[in-house]
């Protein structure tokens, strides 16, 4: 049976039924009582009544119909009016910028809050967003991240003192066209706070004396007198800006000043070195100079600590007298424009040695590799680090290309020798040969991405870097044992130290004593250059191991392609800045020998008289090869850096590629005229 309260709930009995009734039943009522009690005619008596009835019906009707259309929704127009001249009203007095644009920038509509920011712009209406500031509607709209605005006219320059907006963009659609609300939210001061707030910031320089040590082997009294006058050249930099020096440790200082300085300091590329240059000990000829690393970076005290140190390392593992400034981007050099000092001590090299044996005796197998494109230094050294496997007990393999012209002679030496038939492999192989305690050796090239096998060091666990030119970067994977000398003549003499210490007198093959003394000559040329106390001594020492400087020079004679090749480079120069030897090889076609023949003739354009420095260019493949070399006064090193590439003072290379000869000319050129002008 149908419940019949839900009927009622159905059919509800109005409350206006009961007005119009009850009022129907008073009216009755008083026109009765009127008729009885008084004179009037009863007709003109129920004409009244009934008027009376009929205007208060009307009345409650019309009231109960308007209060049942704002309950039901139906005075939702009248809502909307009132609200959207209220919402129109607020923004338009809001003290942010808000404009409305359409889908393709136009603006349709502004408040005077951004009037008053444009006041000398004029009417607004029809013109573009980006013609205001420096943003586009599909910037604003399509970015994730806060959109730093500012108010400019196309074209115009962005000056310091312009205010800084943040805008946030809002989609809304009216009559089926798209429409975007964008409000501007002024951040000027909160930029200004947070500008002073990293201009405060403290940072910390470690500062080392690079050689000093050297330089007073013999007037130790003069140690206290070089160290204070290099304290009060770095005081006196510092107390210009505010900041503070000293001295924490032998030989080492640490500088404290405000960030805002730091570009004081850049922007006379550290002029202390220079005044520290000026410092001489006794009657020695070379200045004292000084390394100095500095980082700025977000993280904790012991974060930034950390990369202060690893700036300082880097400077001197590129040979010290130069600032190294790291940041989040990489970093910066200034500085290094002198020749590196070769220490005399050996004392690094028996830590280094000793470290080295350990990683080695603790390895499962030992992969071995020089750079791309070996020369005979790479080649030698790769065999003394096998040579050291061999002592530990340990298998070792080097990962060589047997196909490369410069080295062919050295596997014709090794020719009917069982001992060594079986210890080259090429790069594919050595993928094969990864175990999990896999150690890799790394000699004469500190970029990984130049090594023989890039992908083999990437993908084992332990690394060893053995070098003697300059760092150019940080390495992505921290290896093991890092041994960067710059001041050595080669990592054949490096290498030879290690042999030394480790092994037996007599012990070492003769053909291994020929192939390091064969390095060392080529690196050296045939010791005219870059050669020291050390270097001579690790000569002395392959000598009495056998080595014969008549059998190590036989490696270098050449045939009559490649002299002709080294005599195409000389009749095709040209002098730069009237101290600077370029010669071209333009052949399209050139073998990968080119590339030795190339840095001969550099060697040779010193020769010429007036030329302070040569650079030699060939393209092989799509790839144009630079070689630099100079005498004592350019930083070759410095200006192929520029370009990607590295070495040594006095010796440098970089590769280009997808370049053509002409096309790294121009390359080469403006990057001689920007050393020139940051060194003049």
């Amino acid at each position: 049976m149908p419940d019949k309260n839900s009927n009622a709930k159905r059919f509800p009995i109005p409350l206006v039924a009961l007005l119009v009734g009850a009022l129907g039943v008073l009216t009755i009522a008083v026109s009765t009582i009127v008729m009885a009690y008084s004179d009037s005619e009863p007709t003109t008596v129920l004409y009244l009544a009934l008027v009376i009835y009929i205007v208060i019906l009307a009345l409650t009707l019309a009231i109960y119909f308007v209060r049942k259309r704002m309950k039901t929704g139906d005075f939702t127009e009248i809502k909307g009016s009132i609200f959207g001249t209220l919402s129109l009203d607020f923004i338009q007095n809001l003290y942010m910028p808000v404009l409305i644009c359409d889908d393709k920038g136009k603006i349709v509509w502004y408040n005077s809050a951004l009037s008053a920011t444009l006041h000398a712009r004029g009417v607004l209406y029809g013109k573009y967003l980006d013609s205001i500031c420096n943003a586009t509607i599909e910037r604003i709209m399509k970015s994730e991240e806060r959109v730093e605005v500012s108010f400019v006219s196309a074209g115009e320059i962005v000056e310091e003192n312009t205010d800084v907006f943040v805008a946030k963009g809002y989609q809304t659609v009216s009559r089926g066209r798209m429409y975007y609300i964008t409000i501007f939210e002024n951040v000027t001061e909160e930029e200004l706070l947070q500008k002073r707030l990293e201009d405060e910031d403290t940072l910390i320089a470690y500062a080392m004396i690079d050689n000093l040590d050297e330089l007073l082997q013999y007037v130790q009294e003069l140690y206290s007198t070089a160290a204070s006058d290099v304290d009060a050249i770095l005081r006196r930099h510092m107390e210009k800006v505010g900041g503070i020096v000293r001295e924490y440790g032998h030989n080492k200082f640490m500088c404290v000043f405000s960030k805002e300085h730091l570009a004081d300091f850049t922007r006379d590329r550290f002029s202390m070195l220079d005044d520290i240059r000026e410092i001489y000990v006794g009657e020695s000829t070379l200045p004292v100079t000084i390394s100095m690393g500095i980082a700025v970076i977000e993280g904790t005290l012991y974060e930034k600590e950390r990369a202060t140190q690893s700036a300082l390392d880097m400077a001197l593992q590129r040979g010290g007298d130069q600032v190294v400034i790291k940041s989040a981007e990489g970093f910066e050099y200034y500085g290094g424009k002198t020749k590196t000092v070769q220490k005399r001590t050996k004392v690094r090299a028996r830590v280094i040695a000793n470290e080295l044996l350990m990683l080695l005796s603790a390895a499962e197998n030992v992969l071995i590799m020089g750079h791309k494109f070996p020369d005979f230094d790479a080649f030698a050294s790769c065999l003394a680090i096998w040579r050291l496997a061999r002592y530990c007990g340990v298998e070792a393999l080097i990962v060589t290309d047997r196909e490369t012209k410069a080295i062919a002679p050295c596997f014709k030496r090794l020719e009917n020798m069982p001992e060594y038939e079986n210890i080259f492999i090429d790069k594919t192989e050595a993928q094969d040969m990864i175990r999990s305690g896999t150690l890799a050796v790394v000699v004469d090239v500190n970029n990984i991405g130049f090594c023989e096998a890039p992908d083999v060091v990437n993908t084992v666990r332990d690394v060893v870097i053995i070098d003697h030119h300059r760092k150019t970067a940080e390495f992505e994977k921290k290896p093991k044992i890092v041994y960067i000398e710059p001041s050595a003549s080669s990592v054949s003499e490096l290498l030879s130290e290690f042999l030394e210490q480790v092994l037996l007198p007599g012990t070492l093959p003769k053909v291994e004593a020929d192939f390091l003394l064969a390095g060392m000559l080529l690196d050296t040329k045939m010791f005219t250059k870059n050669t020291g106390v050390r270097t001579f001594s690790s000569a002395m020492y392959l000598r009495g191991e056998g080595a014969s400087p008549s059998d190590a020079q036989a490696f270098f004679k050449m045939e009559i392609d490649d002299f002709l090749s080294e005599a195409h480079f000389e009749s095709n120069v040209m002098l730069y800045k009237s101290v600077m030897a370029i010669a071209l090889n333009e052949n399209e076609d050139n073998s990968p020998s080119v590339r030795i023949n190339a840095a001969r003739a550099a060697y040779r354009l010193l020769n010429v008289e007036g030329v302070m420095a040569a650079f030699t260019l060939c393209r092989i493949g799509d790839t144009v090869h630079i070689s630099g070399r100079s005498q004592s006064k350019i930083n070759v090193q410095l200006i192929l850096e520029k370009m990607g590439g590295g070495g040594h003072f006095d010796s440098a290379a970089v590769q280009m590629k997808s370049y053509t000869v002409p096309s790294a000319l121009h390359a080469l050129q403006a990057a001689i005229d920007e050393y020139l002008i940051e060194n003049a």
